[in-house]
């Protein structure tokens, strides 16, 4: 190679190296400034869902307060069906900018992918954890015309009574709340599974179950007819709802840890200071007097977890699902 042509290929990759450079210090500035101006266009909610129930009213609650935190429209898109799978897919096929998230439950973020031989999706590496939106109530509901006077003279009987008494479920994580609580005396009973906590609590009430854990408002009601007698909640506080009935915690009920929680999910691979402030948003309306009034209203206890707490949280909750199934063989068709 003659000095000529070496020097002109010097002066060509110093020219490639300058432009590299350029290109990354570019890169380097548009990444933060994205952040910094999020949000400069409204965000779509996908909330898996019907319009009208208790959970949507939950996220249109949300919602309204993330509008005017955000300065932005919040758009609440209902994607029902499928136990979550539609909304979640169509979030993961989302561009990972912020302006598209969902409302996730337990049933979506855990059960389906837990349960189902061909999952559709991996929840831990198809999705950004944001934060919890917080839990809905459930509460242990028993008939009355057993020994119910506390938690503990509610377990000695049914422990002295095998095979005695039914339980009823309308979804994965009361039945297996139960199958946790049950199991710390070891304890065995029949569950019934229903389409819905309606239709099981009309079976408590008439004797054809015994037991249920039962999420939304029911319980309050029955329970001031005394239809119904509430023995404990598995929210992380007393519910204003029965403000008389003790947590899982007070009672030392270290080993029931299922929770019927929901939280708020953004698509893979997003810009982590995105995340975090839309994260810090929603934390923030949760925060909200106004907002946790309207959420209790509902029989949901809101509040916020930063991603990384959330993300802490996910993983526990798909461990003790998968532990309890598989510890206690249940199927579920």
């Amino acid at each position: 190679m003659n000095r000529t042509t070496f020097l002109a290929r010097r002066r060509g990759l110093a020219a490639l190296a300058g432009a590299i450079a350029v290109l990354v210090a570019a890169l380097a500035l548009a990444a933060p400034a994205s952040a910094q101006t999020y949000p400069d266009k409204p965000i779509r909610l996908v909330v898996p869902f019907s319009a009208g129930g208790g959970a949507d009213t939950i996220a249109r609650v949300i919602a309204k307060g993330l509008a005017a935190q955000a300065g932005q429209a919040v758009v609440v898109d209902n994607k029902p069906g499928a136990e979550g799978i539609i909304a979640a897919q169509e979030v993961m096929r989302a561009a990972p900018d912020g302006y598209t998230f969902m409302l996730g439950s337990n049933t979506a973020m855990v059960a389906v992918p837990a349960l189902r031989p061909n999952p559709p999706y991996d929840p831990f590496t198809a999705f950004t954890p944001l934060t919890t939106a917080g839990e809905f109530s459930m509460f242990l509901a028993v008939s009355p015309a057993l020994p119910s006077g506390s938690l503990k003279e509610f377990l000695d009987h049914v422990a002295a009574n095998p095979g005695k008494y039914n339980s009823g479920s309308s979804n994965s994580a009361s039945e297996l709340a139960m199958l946790q609580l049950l199991a710390t005396r070891g304890i065995k009973v029949v569950n019934v599974r229903y389409k819905g906590d309606a239709q099981a609590m009309t079976d408590l009430v008439g004797g054809q179950i015994e037991m249920m854990f039962s999420t939304g408002t029911l319980v309050p009601g029955f329970a001031k007819d005394k239809k119904i007698r509430p023995l404990v909640t598995l929210l992380p506080e007393r519910s204003p709802l029965l403000p008389e009935v003790p947590t899982a915690a007070e009672l030392g009920l270290g080993a029931v840890t299922i929770a019927p929680w929901a939280g708020f999910f953004g698509p893979a691979k997003m810009q982590p200071a995105i995340a975090e402030r839309l994260s810090r948003m929603l934390r923030d309306v949760l925060s909200r007097a106004d907002v946790r009034e309207q959420l209790v209203a509902q029989g949901f206890s809101g509040y916020g977890m930063t991603p990384a707490q959330f993300a802490a949280f996910h993983r526990k909750q798909w461990d003790a699902f998968t532990t309890t199934v598989r510890e206690n063989n249940v199927k579920f068709e």
